[in-house]
Order: structure tokens, then C-alpha cells, then sequence
């Protein structure tokens, strides 16, 4: 798997988030350089249980979809004699 990468403006965004966190709930202030570091951490060693987590919702809603999709085929067949 390639590393997670995100863009300049997603990474503002996700560095701001951290502060945002650490600031309301920890009581704590956190410069931006620490949080695109931890932001960079959790990247790497967690990134891909978030990917695969959001492949496996990705393949369920296929499934799903693929079973209704079926269902609505079904409903157009016509009646003949022959049985399948």
C-alpha cells in the first residue's frame, strides 16, 4: 500500500483539528509543527485501519447494491414454460 498523503489544505485542516482537540478537550494548546507530527504518526500507524475499514463499508455497500440490482433483473423476467 502507498503511504496516506494528503494535500497542503487538508493538512491545515486535520493540523487544526488536532489543535482544536487538544485545546477543548485536553485544556492543553499544541503548536501546529507537533501536530502535523502527530498528525504524520498517526498516518503511518494507523491509516490503514481506516483505509480498510472504509474498503470494507466500500465492499458491503457494493454487495448490497449488487443484491438489489439483482433483485430488480428478476423482476423483469417474463414468465415462460421453461424453468430454469
Amino acid at each position: 500500500m502507498k503511504p496516506i498523503t494528503f494535500s497542503r489544505e487538508e493538512t491545515k485542516a486535520i493540523v487544526g483539528e488536532i489543535q482544536d482537540y487538544f485545546r477543548l478537550e485536553l485544556d492543553q494548546t499544541i503548536g501546529a509543527i507537533p501536530a502535523e507530527m502527530l498528525m504524520q504518526f498517526f498516518a503511518e500507524k494507523m491509516g490503514a485501519y481506516f483505509y480498510n475499514r472504509g474498503l470494507y463499508d466500500a465492499q458491503t455497500l457494493v454487495r448490497k447494491t449488487m443484491d438489489e440490482v439483482s433483485d430488480e433483473i428478476f423482476g423483469l423476467e417474463q414468465p415462460t414454460k421453461h424453468l430454469r
